[in-house]
């Protein structure tokens, strides 16, 4: 069954967007003015959101005991090598493996403890950069010049693309490619949702607070409202109900998309933090609630163990 086409709600992504009103959602969101840079708490953050000393307690930080963790070059098949954050447990077993898509502040500190995180629960964690074709987001030190400099370039056939190429260098490099998923955040969260619609191949995703839907462009023209009924594998999205960004009727929509289509999507399920902002897991952020991240991060594992991803 097709669900008709009407009017849908557009998201207004605070880090993704450009249009009037983001900068009084960012600060909202950052705790400080987006268009100044902040101060470095340690080294390897993205300089436009370096955590404040005030949340030195609240960072997580794991360690890589156990693990072989670090920087990889993977192979896109065009001539360009897109570097990557590679984490696993060390043996000779094969490994699942998850693709962790980036936030818009490119693959910094936080994305890499994240797969350290994922590799102490047994994953080979690859997180490509899928900005390094238009330049490094972890240097620009406002979300501003990093949405004008490089997101708006980065075209969703391209990620996609680059993303295939991470399997197959997961699969090459101790990663059973049989059992594969995906998870993202933010600008992330919503490309987990489109290669879900992508990958045949793929387990299951896990999406974190990822817009749904926006404006169509030359770089994005379809969005996860426009693919919903499509998807090759179920799909977990955790939302929160403070998300300035992200409306929650939009979240709703997707809901009810996700009923009209296939298996995959009507195995999908979509869980709201009522409470929760947008970012509620980004422990370097004042946007983290402790309590909503860790339930989230459990259902997390839950699900792809659920569907075969683990």
């Amino acid at each position: 069954m097709t669900m008709p086409t009407d009017h849908r709600p557009t998201d207004s992504n605070p880090e993704t967007d450009g249009a009037p009103g983001w900068r009084a959602e960012l600060t909202g969101l950052t705790g400080a003015d987006p268009l100044r840079r902040r101060g470095f708490l340690a080294a390897g953050f993205a300089a436009a959101v370096a955590p404040h000393e005030s949340l030195r307690a609240q960072v997580i930080r794991t360690g890589a005991e156990g693990l072989e963790a670090g920087e990889v070059r993977i192979d896109a098949g065009d001539g360009f090598r897109v570097p990557a954050y590679r984490a696993m447990p060390r043996g000779d077993a094969a490994r699942p493996v998850i693709l962790v898509v980036h936030e818009a502040f490119g693959v910094h500190e936080h994305i890499r403890d994240v797969c350290r995180r994922f590799a102490h629960a047994g994953f080979l964690a690859i997180a490509p950069d899928c900005f390094a074709r238009q330049g490094d987001a972890t240097r620009l030190d406002s979300i501003a010049a990093i949405y004008q400099q490089v997101i708006s370039r980065v075209s969703d056939a391209q990620v996609l693309s680059d993303l295939d190429a991470a399997v197959r260098w997961a699969g090459a490099h101790g990663g059973d490619a049989r059992r594969l998923s995906i998870t993202g955040f933010c600008w992330g969260g919503r490309v987990v949702w489109m290669y879900a619609a992508h990958q045949p191949n793929l387990k299951a995703g896990v999406a974190w607070y990822g817009r749904l839907s926006s404006q169509a462009s030359a770089q994005t023209p379809t969005h996860p409202l426009d693919v919903a009924e499509n998807l090759r594998a179920p799909v977990l999205g955790l939302y929160g109900g403070r998300d300035d960004g992200i409306h929650l009727s939009s979240v709703e929509e997707m809901k009810t998309r996700l009923s009209f289509g296939g298996s995959a999507a009507q195995a999908s399920d979509i869980h709201v933090y009522p409470e929760a902002p947008h970012a509620f897991y980004a422990d370097y952020r004042p946007s983290y609630r402790p309590a909503d991240a860790q339930d989230a991060w459990t259902r997390c594992l839950a699900w792809l163990r659920r569907h075969g991803a683990a």
